[in-house]
């Protein structure tokens, strides 16, 4: 995934592979197996890549030595990860004990409503694995419409969809042409334990 992640971002910055290859000082060869995901780049090989693309070290390292399944690039998952974007959050309640069985483990959310109830109840915490690309049925964080929103992530051939368990919330479709950003999957509640 992270090949797939750095070719995008130099074809969105309007790098050549050879312009990045100099500003690296890694041979184009070795930069061509890393974007065709055949190879990981070293941290050192990454922090240089990011330094040259001007984006986030941390970011891509999310995706570092993670696959991409075949619906995961049906849906073009490397366009709704974010490269350049941290999740900003407007108050922190407290640190909570990370269960040693989510070691990938990010950061932990409160649950705020009952939307998603029974799965993942209000006022508990949900453990998210940042940066992560989502397979079907996967419970998710994402960015949609300037809301931060935790559903189960649907894919069809039309459409993606995010669903709340809560059966009178309604559905959110989202086009393919329509903006939005996987923040992580869900990896683990407080009411797991």
């Amino acid at each position: 995934m992270i090949g797939n992640m750095i070719a995008k971002i130099r074809k969105e910055k309007g790098m050549s592979k050879t312009e990045l290859a100099q500003l690296t000082n890694i041979n184009i060869g070795h930069l061509t197996h890393i974007e065709k995901g055949e190879r990981n780049p070293s941290h050192k090989a990454l922090r240089s890549i990011c330094k040259a693309l001007d984006v986030p070290y941390q970011q891509l390292m999310y995706t570092y030595d993670k696959t991409l399944s075949e619906d995961q690039e049906a849906y073009h998952v490397t366009e709704h990860i974010s490269y350049n974007r941290v999740l900003a959050v407007d108050s922190v309640s407290n640190f909570i004990p990370c269960p040693s069985n989510l070691p990938s483990a990010s950061i932990a959310i409160k649950v705020t409503d009952d939307f998603m109830a029974p799965k993942f109840l209000e006022n508990t915490y949900v453990f998210i694995e940042y940066n992560t690309a989502l397979n079907t049925k996967d419970y998710g964080l994402f960015f949609y419409k300037g809301q931060i929103l935790l559903r189960k992530f649907i894919i069809r051939k039309d459409c993606l969809i995010l669903r709340a368990e809560k059966k009178e919330i309604e559905d959110i479709m989202i086009s393919e042409e329509e903006p939005f950003y996987i923040i992580g999957k869900v990896i683990g509640s407080t009411s797991d334990n």
